[in-house]
């Protein structure tokens, strides 16, 4: 995958939210901010254009001038933190922006013949701030638009992107999906509480909250829960499945992301086989065992 450099621009005033401090609203329990971090936490670098505040991973922070200056003043604030030769550039309020979009996006520029490539919503619009850019060319722009109209503070995007030539992506059609209002936020988080999704939103909350990098198969974890629940009792299906995570925790200790969960995979399977045997024992009784 193209190497790349993020900016996300976390500034402006949130007059729609009552200037509420939006990027810090949480959706499925995660700030707005750190959900667009997470897509992009393979960035060389990541710049964040706003405020200050605690982020689920190490950012760069800068400032546009002057604060409060509209996302072109922004980007411009933050390109010259960058030095990939291409740029993702994100606004911080997309609570369904996923890792494929982001890759579709780098691999719309790979070929080196367009400009950048930006995310089109299902109306057919361009969202410029759901994009990757080449640096030079993005550079090159922002320099002329500023030379022109004596800086780049209140201007519209739409100067930079008329002038560029980038590639249109569609995406999923909650990809740019963006929460200017409350009532934005209201669908983002009943949307992410519907049976289809509410489980991985809540597991990605589980790990972002204990700092814990793993990807599991939750699917036997659920499984094991239920072999507990219905072989043994419901209450050991808790229990057993914190037991699992401290068994792979130790024997894994001190090996990497990987080793964890196949030690995770392999307890879950004992734990699996012993419920299925006691469930055996339960079902048979006082009968005397097969030969």
């Amino acid at each position: 995958m193209t190497a790349y450099d993020a900016i996300v621009l976390a500034g402006g005033a949130a007059k729609r939210l009552g200037g509420a401090d939006k990027p810090g609203v949480r959706v499925g329990g995660r700030a707005l901010l750190d959900r667009v971090l997470a897509v992009c936490a393979d960035a060389g670098s990541t710049v964040v254009v706003g405020g200050r505040r605690p982020t689920v991973r190490p950012v760069t922070w800068t400032r546009e001038v002057p604060e409060g200056g509209g996302p072109l003043a922004a980007l411009g604030a933050g390109v010259r933190h960058t030095t990939a030769e291409c740029v993702l550039v994100l606004s911080a309020d997309l609570p369904f922006l996923e890792e494929s979009t982001v890759r579709s996006l780098l691999a719309a520029v790979e070929p080196g013949a367009r400009d950048g490539a930006v995310c089109i919503d299902p109306d057919g619009r361009d969202q410029p701030l759901v994009a990757v850019y080449r640096a030079e060319p993005l550079r090159r722009e922002l320099a002329l638009v500023a030379t022109e109209h004596g800086g780049l503070a209140g201007l519209p995007l739409r100067l930079l992107t008329a002038e560029l030539d980038v590639a249109r992506v569609e995406a999923g059609p909650l990809a740019s999906f963006d929460c200017d209002t409350w009532e934005d936020i209201a669908a983002a988080r009943a949307r992410i509480r519907e049976h289809g999704a509410v489980l991985d939103e809540w597991i990605t909350a589980v790990k972002n909250e204990l700092g814990i990098e793993l990807d599991v198969d939750t699917g036997v974890l659920l499984d094991l829960a239920r072999d507990a629940a219905h072989g043994v009792a419901r209450p050991a299906a808790p229990l057993t499945t914190f037991l699992v995570g401290y068994a792979a925790a130790t024997a894994s200790s001190g090996k990497g992301p990987e080793a964890a969960a196949e030690a995770v995979a392999e307890a879950s399977r004992k734990a699996v086989a012993l419920a299925l045997r006691w469930e055996e024992e339960t079902a048979s009784g006082n009968r005397p065992e097969t030969p």
